[in-house]
């Protein structure tokens, strides 16, 4: 797969052992910054990474800040993005095979090296379910964006 990775300030201590953990599982990584420790914004990098998911140059993305929550809510406001924070394994696999999501969202300041290693190998070998109840959640989630964006225009 295709990975776009990204994370502000307080996700780039964390974010180069979750680049070596994605290309020790054999995937291609797209590193969106930042690249050291300089205050940025998350949403910038936030926007950029899931470009890269939307525009088809990435199949799924992961994001880190200090907490995951900005990331995540940020990532939650492009359209086709589904991002979730995770911080146990459970969460990391079953966001994907139940919710489609494809944007995982660490907390650099939640979670250690050795845990975000667990979350990115159970985030990338995850698959959507192809249980109906799980495929007609995400088509009305769909659905919800869709007239949401609508509405906003």
């Amino acid at each position: 797969m295709r990975i776009a990775i990204g994370g502000d300030h307080a996700g780039f201590p964390l974010k180069s052992t979750i680049i070596e953990a994605v290309r020790a599982l054999g995937h291609e990584v797209t590193d969106h910054g930042c690249h050291d420790e300089t205050p940025v914004d998350f949403p910038d990098i936030s926007r950029e990474v899931c470009t890269a998911v939307t525009s088809g140059k990435a199949d799924r993305a992961i994001l880190v800040c200090g907490t995951g929550v900005g990331a995540s809510i940020a990532a939650n406001k492009m359209p086709g993005i589904r991002a979730s924070i995770c911080h146990d394994r459970h969460s990391a696999h079953q966001c994907v095979e139940h919710d489609d999501v494809n944007v995982m969202c660490i907390g650099a300041k939640i979670v250690g090296a050795w845990l975000a290693v667990d979350l990115v190998r159970a985030f990338l070998a995850a698959e959507f379910s192809t249980d109906e109840d799980c495929r007609r959640r995400v088509r009305k989630l769909m659905e919800m964006e869709r007239a949401f964006s609508r509405a906003a225009e």
